[in-house]
């Protein structure tokens, strides 16, 4: 045997032994009952307020008007492209 197939051997084990001891520690344990929290009690809150109705709002219409300032030139003539599905 060679010193790599030792090593390997070697280092092989060592994981599975510290795996076996990381999985029986972790089943091994015992649940706790979790520590009792701090409560604090505050005074009994009362809220007063009033409901202000809600008022119908109406937007008035709005009309949009386009107008182009000066005629545009065309770049390129596009025509129809043949598409292709990849």
């Amino acid at each position: 045997m060679t010193t790599e197939n030792i090593f390997s051997a070697v280092l092989t084990f060592s994981l599975l032994a510290g795996g076996a001891v990381a999985f029986g520690s972790d089943a091994a344990k015992v649940p706790q009952a979790p520590a009792k929290a701090a409560t604090a009690t505050l005074p009994a809150v009362t809220v007063v307020g009033q409901r202000v109705a809600v008022a119908e709002v109406t937007l008035p219409t709005v009309t949009i008007v386009g107008r182009r300032v000066a005629p545009t030139a065309v770049a390129v003539e596009t025509g129809s492209v043949e598409q292709r599905v990849q």
